[in-house]
């Protein structure tokens, strides 16, 4: 959206006013549509209003503190779900979107709905309207608007574009409910651990400076962590939320971390794996649906590569457009990023020479998402032998930190 400035004259008066459109043609329509007067100039400026300024900065403070209002997945679902059955049923997107917007219980998707709404009576396009909430609503949904709106088809967009936010939803749901197991454990062993460092340790402490026995490695150890735990605990869990807040503050900040981090964390053990598959699956599942919606192959992969949060894979999949545009085939440019296996290759290649791109492309996402899907659903197999790799390391430290100087005492009576 762009900034205009419009010179008007009103009861006599020149006046003026600043409004954001995607082009002047749309300036003039907002500004007909309020009825301000007679239009004199209508000019793109630089200029931001104090009010947009104000607004602007208290979103980013927002965001950077993490208080943004965002917009619940589920309700969002729910809402394109409603308006794809009125529209289907023959009742307006202008009508429908003002019933969503007085009939959902999100605050912030409520405010969203009734801005666009407004912005329709002003005489916005929907795609239009909609674009001032790129962040809270998605690329995804824009793209779909502006689909329906060319096509004239809004209902089937409206159709197509829940089905899509409904399956990214399964997938974030199933890789939650996946990590709950692995995630409880490590919770328990880490309490029971404290426990024991702060409440066992100390008894067996006193005993052992009663004695004055040389102690061996692992009891000094155990000893360590409690005389650091007991002391400086406070200091300890404010250094370590600094830290984090501080990892957050970097990432948000700097790109070149950013880049680092996602470069980085696809090699790490299993998180690499799930972060792979679950990226390559949203993205070849979009890609896929935007393209059997009769988008452009270029736009769609435009769409699809803003939905993928990883900075090198990102980089990747965006040189497919780069590629498609300077007449590359889909195959050619898919292969050059070295993500996709030979056979989803060839299945690809088969579509483009048969005229049955949009199949072999369901194909391709279907198998991400099964291999996704496979990982969530072995995921405790896989981290289960890291989980009873620490736990044994753990009961081993406490074992020896406890029993080794009481057998060695035992051993010099016995001598």
């Amino acid at each position: 959206m762009k900034n205009f400035e419009v010179e008007y004259i009103k009861d006599g008066k020149r006046q003026k006013m600043f409004l954001k459109a995607s082009d002047r043609v749309s300036a003039q329509n907002i500004v007909k549509s309020q009825k301000s007067g007679v239009i004199v100039k209508v000019g793109e400026t630089k200029t931001v209003p104090l009010s947009d300024q104000i607004a602007e900065a208290t979103t980013s403070i927002t965001r950077l503190m993490g208080m943004s209002k965002k917009i619940k997945i589920p309700n969002l679902v729910a809402s394109v779900r409603q308006l794809a059955v009125m529209t289907n049923a023959g009742i307006s997107i202008h009508d429908s979107i003002k019933e969503v917007a007085n009939s959902t219980e999100d605050k912030r998707l409520k405010e969203v709905f009734s801005s666009l709404n407004d912005d329709l009576n002003a005489g916005l396009s929907l795609t239009e309207a909609a674009a001032k909430f790129r962040a809270e609503l998605g690329d995804v949904v824009i793209s779909m608007f502006s689909l329906g709106e060319s096509t004239g088809n809004m209902a089937e967009a409206l159709t197509k574009l829940s089905s899509i936010l409904q399956d990214v939803w399964d997938n974030q749901q199933k890789f939650k409910k996946a990590m709950r197991y692995p995630i409880t454990v490590i919770i328990a062993i880490a309490v029971a651990f404290l426990v024991l460092i702060l409440f066992v340790v100390p008894k067996f402490r006193e005993i052992f400076e009663e004695l004055g026995a040389n102690l061996p490695l692992p009891t000094r150890i155990l000893l360590g962590i409690e005389n650091v735990l007991s002391n400086y605990g406070l200091w300890v869990l404010a250094g370590f939320i600094i830290f984090i807040f501080g990892i957050k503050f970097i990432l948000r900040n700097n790109e070149e971390a950013v880049k680092i981090k996602d470069k980085y964390i696809l090699k790490v053990y299993l998180i690499g794996k799930i972060i792979f598959f679950s990226t390559m699956s949203r993205f070849t599942l979009i890609f896929t649906e935007l393209v059997r919606s009769g988008i452009p192959i270029a736009d769609s992969l435009e769409t699809a590569c803003k939905m993928v949060d990883n900075y090198a894979l990102k980089v990747k999949l965006s040189s497919v457009k780069l590629s498609v545009e300077q007449g590359v085939s889909l195959t050619d440019a898919l292969r050059n990023t070295e993500l996709f296996e030979s056979m989803l290759m060839q299945m690809v290649s088969a579509g483009e020479q048969s005229g049955s791109l949009d199949i072999m492309l369901k194909n391709v996402a279907d198998y991400y998402k099964m291999k996704f899907d496979e990982i969530i659903d072995n995921i405790s197999s896989y981290i289960e032998p890291i989980l009873l790799f620490f736990m044994a390391a753990l009961v081993v430290l406490l074992a020896l930190g406890i029993f080794m100087p009481m057998w060695d005492l035992g051993s010099a009576a016995k001598g």
